[in-house]
């Protein structure tokens, strides 16, 4: 059985299907999904989910992208949000310079917001970085009392170990399939097993050979596969721990 820990069903190219798709993940091997919030509407369409499926959790947060749109009763809206039994993270958060849809002021103010946020409700985070690496680690080391997850990892093994040696974890999506994904691999044999995570970040970054189309829950064997093949270990040894490694770090029974 299988642990998505990172899902975006609220996606609008689910709508056709979405009940349909997510009724039939528990008849796939699908157990477990988190549905990431990355807005405040989609934390409380994350929350919708979460409470119509019993195999569902949700996390509750804002994208750097829309860090812009934030503003004070933003944050006070998360933290009524995260109330919920079943918010178990606050995420995704973080920093991308790549596109710069918020200004980068403004991305670290409410990335720490945030963070301050997880620290005072006591969740994990799920964290976004892309080419903000610098000022992503500069943050994250200050607040070390957090456990927290480097979403869709693709670093070096220097910046995974600077992860791992904080307690924090490291999860993958369909890119390790993909030809260029070597730092990944490398972390991956290195890593020690019980930090890894499973994700799809579906809709998106479908594993090969589903590269391009719509992502979902169903391709995590994809996932796993190779991962089985970096750590020369079964498929089910890794759907197994990865299942275990998710549940503790989202605090699920």
């Amino acid at each position: 059985m299988y642990f998505d820990t990172h899902a975006h069903y609220c996606d609008k190219r689910f709508n056709d299907d979405r009940d349909e798709l997510l009724g039939s993940m528990p008849g796939a091997g699908i157990s477990l999904i988190l549905n990431s919030g990355s807005s405040l509407i989609s934390s409380r369409l994350s929350l919708e989910l979460a409470d119509k499926y019993s195999f569902i959790y949700a996390s509750v947060g804002v994208h750097p992208h829309d860090s812009k749109s934030m503003t004070d009763d933003t944050v006070t809206e998360l933290k009524k949000l995260l109330l919920h039994p079943k918010a178990v993270a606050v995420g995704e958060i973080g920093l991308d310079y790549h596109y710069d849809f918020s200004p980068r002021d403004v991305q670290r103010k409410r990335f720490r917001e945030q963070l301050d946020l997880a620290r005072f409700l006591n969740k994990p985070v799920i964290i976004h970085e892309r080419e903000a690496l610098s000022d992503t680690l500069e943050t994250i080391r200050e607040y070390s009392d957090l456990t927290g997850v480097l979403h869709c990892f693709s670093g070096s093994w220097e910046t995974a170990k600077t992860i791992l040696d904080m307690g924090w974890y490291l999860s993958f999506t369909g890119v390790i399939t993909f030809k260029n994904a070597r730092r990944a691999l490398e972390v991956l044999k290195k890593m020690p097993a019980d930090r890894i995570m499973l994700e799809t970040d579906c809709p998106y970054l479908a594993p090969e050979p589903n590269r391009g189309c719509r992502n979902s829950s169903l391709y995590l064997p994809f996932i796993a596969a190779k991962v089985a093949e970096v750590r020369v270990i079964t498929a089910e040894e890794v759907a197994a721990i990865t299942t275990e490694n998710g549940k503790r770090f989202f605090g699920i029974d």
